[in-house]
């Protein structure tokens, strides 16, 4: 049993985030969890994950013991686009998490690809095998996962040098004025919104989106985009920057509409260099998911 005080410093912070402070080691949904198991009590009571703390109160937190760090093996799904014996690239649904994290612990893509494949790359860790680059959960299409460790450092590789192409399909609100364009802004996390990323910032990761019109409607723009990076909700953010957010995307701005179900996003095509090829001339793969089925009612309604 651990035994804290809240000091004044403390007042108006939430419980669950002060502990995290005290226990760096574990993650801010482990901690939750605690809470709602009756671990944590607040001048004796039982309290909530979101309590304000005023300052002055005795809190007691009896740790639970870590799960397994590492993925069980589900028997789920997964749609297989690519294999050779350094890569396998796979079609992700929409709605899928690719790894566990922030409080889901299960049904991930993981999950799935453990239960199919008997060696992935260790580089990511036992909870992330095998994923090299990840896609939003809201996002479909295309995904690359190593199955050894060298071709895990060789995809990461191609990454960092931005020799990989990655095109994604967007629909986005608002008629886009010009034909093509270029986006470079950092992105960095939102101090006051911590589940978004902002361009509104000096500082941040550097980051570089490109896009050109496939398609116009009365009120939407259909893009193809490109990333040189691969920052966290990258095209989300780039677009909502200027104007323009992707449709269904209410986290950053878009308004509601009665043909989304989801945001209109997919990864569409992939191409690298295969680390199963033989150097110095390499391999090059193009990998392609097609348009998912609800994407391609909501295209047609408009049109």
């Amino acid at each position: 049993m651990k035994q804290f005080s809240a000091g004044t410093h403390d007042a108006g912070r939430r419980l669950d985030l002060f502990l995290q402070e005290k226990f760096p080691e574990h993650s801010r949904s482990r901690i939750q969890a605690w809470i709602k198991e009756a671990r944590v009590t607040v001048n004796r009571a039982p309290a909530k994950a979101s309590l304000i703390l005023r300052g002055g109160e005795q809190i007691e937190a009896a740790p639970a013991a870590s799960p397994p760090l590492q993925a069980a093996p589900e028997d789920l799904p997964v749609e297989i686009l690519y294999e050779d014996p350094a890569v396998v690239a796979v079609n992700k649904p929409s709605g899928l998490v690719v790894h566990a994290g922030a409080g889901v612990e299960s049904g991930t893509l993981v999950n799935r690809l453990v239960n199919h494949f008997q060696g992935l790359s260790q580089v990511g860790g036992q909870l992330r095998p095998g994923i090299v680059h990840r896609l939003d959960k809201g996002t479909s299409g295309v995904l690359l996962v190593a199955r050894t460790d060298a071709a895990h450092r060789a995809l990461a590789a191609q990454f960092s040098g931005r020799t990989v192409d990655k095109v994604y399909l967007a629909l986005v609100q608002g008629r886009v004025r010009d034909e093509t364009g270029r986006i470079d802004k950092p992105i960095a996390r939102d101090p006051l919104h911590r589940t978004r990323m902002t361009a509104r910032l000096d500082t941040g990761r550097s980051a570089s989106t490109t896009y050109r019109v496939l398609e116009r409607f009365d009120t939407l723009t259909y893009l193809e985009v490109r990333i040189g990076t691969g920052r966290t909700h990258q095209i989300r953010v780039h677009l909502a920057s200027i104007g323009h957010p992707v449709a269904g995307d209410r986290l950053y701005g878009a308004r509601a509409d009665e043909n989304a179900t989801r945001i209109f996003l997919h990864a569409a095509r992939i191409s690298f260099t295969s680390p199963a090829s033989n150097p110095p001339s390499g391999e090059r793969v193009t990998v392609e998911a097609p348009l998912p089925a609800d994407l391609e009612q909501w295209l047609a309604r408009l049109r």
